[in-house]
C-alpha cells in the first residue's frame, strides 16, 4: 500500500486555508451566517464514477468542470453545484476547495445538536470512497491530521457522518467506516479530547 501523502496536523492557516492541503477554490459556497459558531465536522463519502477512484472527477465536480457527457451516472447529476471543504483522495492526499471561514455546500437539508442547516455552522470533509464499503488506512491517518489541525484552529466539539445529520435521505460514510478507529486516534494523547461523537458510535 502507499503511504500517506498528508502532512502533519501542524499546519498553518490563512484566511481558512489549510497550508498543508492542495488549495483548488470553488466557486460553489457563501458567508457563513453572522456569529456562527464551527463546532461541527461533517464526513462523506464519494467517487465518481461510483466505486472509481482517481479519477479527478470529484475535484471537477466541486469547480463545475465535470462533463456530464463523459459518463451515464452523469446524467442523473448534471447541474448539481456542490462543493465540500476537504476532499481526501485513496493515497490520503487532501484537497481543500472552500476556506473554513465560508460555507461549504455539503450537507443540504440536515440537523445537528439542535440546529438545523449543518452547512452554516459546520466543515465539511469528503473522503474518496462508496458507501459501506472500507476506507485505506492512508485516508485515516490525513482524517486524524486534518481533525487535529481544524481542532486547533475552530471551536470544533461535534463530528459526525451526513447519515447522521440527514439520516434516511444520506447514508455515507456507511457502515465502511471505521468510527471507533477515528474516536480513539483523536482520543489519544491530544487535546482534542472534547470530540463529541455520534451516540450509535
Amino acid at each position: 500500500m502507499t503511504a500517506a501523502i498528508h502532512k502533519s496536523s501542524s499546519g498553518r492557516w490563512k484566511k481558512g486555508w489549510l497550508d498543508t492541503a492542495r488549495h483548488l477554490p470553488s466557486p460553489n459556497y457563501g458567508l457563513r451566517p453572522p456569529g456562527a459558531d464551527i463546532d461541527l465536522v461533517v464526513l462523506h463519502s464519494i467517487s465518481l464514477p461510483p466505486g472509481q477512484y482517481g479519477t479527478g472527477a470529484v475535484q471537477q465536480l466541486f469547480t463545475n468542470q465535470l462533463d456530464w457527457d463523459a459518463h451515464p451516472y452523469y446524467q442523473g447529476i448534471r447541474g448539481l453545484e456542490v462543493s465540500s471543504h476537504f476532499f481526501i483522495t485513496r493515497l490520503g492526499e487532501i484537497w481543500q476547495f472552500v476556506s473554513c471561514d465560508d460555507r461549504a455546500w455539503h450537507a443540504g437539508v440536515s440537523q445537528w445538536r439542535g440546529r438545523e442547516r449543518c452547512n452554516d455552522d459546520s466543515i465539511g470533509i469528503e473522503l474518496e470512497g462508496l458507501e459501506g464499503l472500507t476506507f485505506e488506512a492512508a485516508q485515516y491517518g490525513a482524517l486524524n491530521s486534518l481533525c487535529q489541525a481544524i481542532g486547533a484552529h475552530y471551536p470544533v466539539r461535534h463530528i459526525a457522518g451526513h447519515e447522521h445529520i440527514a439520516p434516511g435521505r444520506k447514508q455515507d460514510p456507511g457502515s465502511g467506516f471505521d468510527w471507533q478507529r477515528l474516536q480513539q486516534s483523536l482520543h489519544v494523547g491530544q487535546a482534542t479530547s472534547a470530540w463529541e461523537f455520534p451516540s450509535q458510535v
